[in-house]
């Protein structure tokens, strides 16, 4: 109970807080998963007690942040926490993105100039944050999130925000020195997440009149990432198509039927046809689906089966001899005879 009086001060939590969390200590203890575990599922029940009252007073604390403070795996933390939920019974509603993001970058050392961080690096906390949720957003709307850890992603909006809010001095910094300035880890997936954040913004600006003349690359498209969050709708709209990949197909077939018949040479494919221009625009976009859709991964391919394999059905009659063979006990060979002579 003091530790999780002590784990409350710690995250400066309120004292109706501390309260909360030590009654779901006590009552868990009553529990047998909870009281005849070992001493350090017992340390990490403190944590997830803290947890699950933060959580149902909607004061935004991670996960991750339990995990650090007590030196923990998250897979371990996960079970006791789930297991804490189904035992004491207690709905927990789940983080939203917004509290997430306003969470983690609070612990960006970012929002104050020190000796470790130049002064083109530091940012005003408020505009960060509202550009970060912009850009978590975006990624939201084009299924960037969805089934995804939310921390690579939001650290990904967070470098893309940053560098937009003063390209100027900012462009040459890269990612992981931007995480090390910043005082945080970069986790694994996140250069992925920047990676698709990069293609989804480069698709978007190929649809602004006045950045189509520009030969934009993943770093020059940093520079105007204000104006397309501002046009968003637009241009989410026109640089993705919602057809069905199948329409795509069957049109594409339709046009390369023999009833269409062929240009003229020397004649521009355009004046044959006044909608060769659009098909070609439309058939250039992709549809707005989710990565696992569009990057399915591969499936291993099975062994074909043998010819005796292949000719088994599973209906084939047992032999007497293959049946005894089963029969072990003495008590099992009087029970079969005593079935056998019941039939």
């Amino acid at each position: 109970i003091r530790r999780v009086q002590d784990l409350c001060k710690v995250l400066r939590l309120p004292s109706v807080f501390e309260g909360t969390a030590v009654s779901y200590f006590q009552r868990a203890l009553q529990h047998p998963p909870f009281r005849l575990v070992s001493l350090e599922k017992k340390e990490l029940l403190v944590g997830c007690c803290v947890l699950a009252t933060c959580r149902q007073h909607n004061w935004p604390l991670t996960l991750g942040t339990i995990c650090s403070l007590l030196y923990a795996k998250q897979e371990l933390v996960t079970s006791v926490y789930l297991s804490l939920q189904k035992e004491l019974g207690i709905s927990v509603p789940a983080l939203s993105l917004a509290d997430l993001v306003k969470t983690h970058l609070n612990s960006f050392r970012l929002f104050q100039h020190t000796e470790d961080i130049p002064v083109p690096f530091v940012e005003d906390k408020e505009a960060m944050l509202a550009r970060t949720m912009q850009v978590v957003e975006l990624a939201s709307e084009t299924w960037l999130v969805t089934g995804r850890h939310p921390i690579p992603i939001v650290t990904a909006a967070a470098f893309l925000s940053w560098q937009s809010l003063q390209p100027s001095a900012r462009l040459t910094c890269t990612f992981t020195q931007f995480c090390k300035a910043a005082g945080i880890d970069l986790p694994p997936p996140a250069r992925l997440r920047l990676k698709e954040l990069y293609d989804v913004l480069l698709r978007m600006a190929a649809e602004l009149a006045w950045l189509k003349v520009l030969n934009l690359d993943k770093k020059t498209v940093v520079k105007y990432i204000g104006d397309l969050l501002q046009h968003r709708i637009f241009l989410l709209k026109n640089a993705f198509c919602a057809v069905d990949v199948e329409e795509q197909q069957r049109a594409a077939q339709a046009e390369d039927s023999p009833s269409n018949p062929p240009a003229a040479a020397g004649t521009a494919p355009d004046n044959g046809h006044p909608l060769e221009g659009k098909r070609k625009a439309e058939g250039s976009r992709r549809p707005l689906l989710p990565p696992c859709l569009l990057q399915p991964r591969k499936r291993l391919r099975t062994a074909a089966l043998s010819a005796s394999d292949a000719a088994v059905t599973g209906d084939e009659p047992i032999s007497d001899s293959e049946i005894e063979q089963y029969l072990r006990s003495p008590e099992e060979i009087r029970a079969f005879r005593r079935a056998k002579a019941w039939q």
